[in-house]
């Protein structure tokens, strides 16, 4: 898809973490002109090394759609400052929290007609414009907001954008949308930083038994406390809520087992109970391609810790016709060792295997 295509040919990119350069980079592989502006000029330095774009000038010529990439609070000022100056024909936000700035770019006066909230669900542990990449957004969902005032030609806009960029755009009430991130986004990454402090004082002995299950739940946990904090407060009733029914499930779970441990076997029952609706809840959670749940078969592999192991294992893989649906790497402590999971197709695991075997690897 050309830019001339869409018609969006040039864009004013405000906001240089990673969600804005990543857009930047993304519309830069299309041939877009990109400008980019931040109140952090080191951030604009480093995204235009990157690739991104150049820097803004205010009062410089109309832009096609401005991409808003700044926290929730601070959108709808940028919005009445931008079309103040008549800075682009339309515009756009990325804020993981829609009905927050809409109501407040109402309250502001904005125009409401040249403005359509978006958010693509996509973003990495790490911040700033050196994590961005181009690719981010690829086949992720990425939600906008039209609303009653909102012009054909704005959403027009919007989709090309994220068509450049390869998200899948999906249309969603700003309220249903806050509510669905507090449960998938926002509440977790609270559950994981609960659990992962429980580490901070941890003693060597358990961290040295840390395997992928407290990895797992713990990942979320290393993004930027700050940044956290802006979108929590953003959202913080419907986050609220979700955490209070966590906190009960959780409350419950802790009684039943303070009973089991003073010998009141029946209690464990509760405890089942919860796990089970867990499998239940896990099972829903969209498979490959947004498509329904999979159950893969998963082949696991010993490789050395040193360089092109995994090339030559994806080699083998690729050699037997075997596509690796998704891959989990745990690493031995002390040791240049290391386990690989490679999750396949349930009638393609004994061939994988087989395969595996033939060319040296040790599959257990």
């Amino acid at each position: 898809m050309s830019d001339h295509a869409t018609g969006v040919r040039s864009v004013l990119v405000v906001g240089t973490g990673l969600i804005g350069t990543s857009v930047a980079l993304a519309l830069r592989e299309h041939g877009v002109t990109v400008k980019l502006a931040d109140q952090d000029s080191r951030a604009v330095l480093l995204a235009r090394e990157l690739g991104a774009g150049e820097e803004w000038a205010p009062g410089a010529e109309r832009v096609d759609l401005a991409v808003i990439a700044v926290p929730p609070q601070f959108v709808a000022q940028w919005l009445f400052d931008l079309q103040k100056t008549e800075a682009a024909r339309f515009y756009t936000d990325v804020a993981s929290v829609k009905a927050l700035p809409i109501t407040q770019a109402a309250h502001l006066g904005c125009d409401m007609s040249t403005y359509i909230a978006g958010h693509p669900l996509a973003g990495r542990e790490r911040s700033g414009p050196a994590a961005a990449r181009a690719d981010v957004f690829l086949g992720r969902p990425w939600a906008y907001c039209p609303g009653p005032e909102t012009s054909a030609e704005a959403v027009e806009a919007v989709l090309s954008l994220i068509g450049l960029c390869g998200g899948n755009a999906v249309e969603v009430d700003p309220v249903a949308h806050d509510e669905a991130v507090a449960l998938v986004s926002h509440a977790p990454h609270v559950a994981a930083s609960a659990m992962a402090a429980r580490l901070a004082d941890a003693s060597e002995t358990a961290l040295g038994l840390a395997g992928p299950g407290v990895r797992d739940v713990t990942r979320v946990a290393g993004g930027d406390p700050g940044l956290w904090t802006v979108i929590l407060s953003g959202n913080a009733r419907p986050v609220a809520e979700i955490l209070e029914a966590v906190a009960t499930d959780l409350s419950a779970a802790a009684a039943a087992l303070r009973a089991v441990s003073v010998d009141d076997g029946a209690a464990i029952g509760r405890v089942t109970e919860l796990l089970k609706r867990g499998n239940a809840g896990q099972s829903r959670i969209p498979g490959k391609h947004g498509g329904p749940p999979r159950s893969y078969a998963v082949v696991q592999v010993l490789v050395g810790d040193r360089p092109g192991e995994l090339a030559r294992l994806f080699q083998a893989a690729k050699d037997a016709g075997v596509n690796i649906e998704d891959v989990r790497l745990e690493h031995t402590p002390g040791l240049l060792l290391g386990a690989a999971d490679l999750s396949v197709q349930p009638e393609s695991a004994e061939v994988l295997a087989e395969a595996l075997r033939a060319h040296g690897w040790h599959v257990p």
